[in-house]
């Protein structure tokens, strides 16, 4: 299965000051931790801009991720978690497969229009 996650504190927390305005309001500290846990956990992953894919089995993909929001927990009093998942019995590569067959077709499109 490959699960895309999305992963961030809100609510005060180190980012910010008790009683003051924000420190800094980016998450970037927080997702590092989160993603770290990703790397680390041995499981094919990718990062982007705005979600970290991971991809395995059910329990294992859902450890990492039960993981990775218990760390960005400690960046802020809730956490808010997006998960989008694609559950295909049997199928695995599918991290670096679907992006390929998107490719591919992208190919097959540009020869067919003449595009470069």
């Amino acid at each position: 299965m490959l699960v895309a996650f999305s992963v961030a504190p809100s609510g005060a927390g180190p980012l910010t000051r008790p009683g003051g305005p924000a420190q800094d309001a980016s998450v970037h500290d927080a997702v590092a931790a989160a993603v770290r846990i990703v790397r680390d956990s041995g499981l094919p992953n990718s990062t982007d801009a705005m979600f970290t894919t991971v991809e395995g089995e059910w329990d294992e993909v859902m450890d990492v991720i039960r993981r990775a929001t218990e760390a960005v927990g400690q960046y802020g009093s809730r956490v808010s978690l997006v998960l989008k998942a694609d559950i295909r019995p049997g199928h695995t590569g599918e991290l670096a497969g679907k992006v390929q067959r998107l490719e591919n077709a992208l190919t097959k499109l540009d020869d067919r229009s003449g595009h470069a």
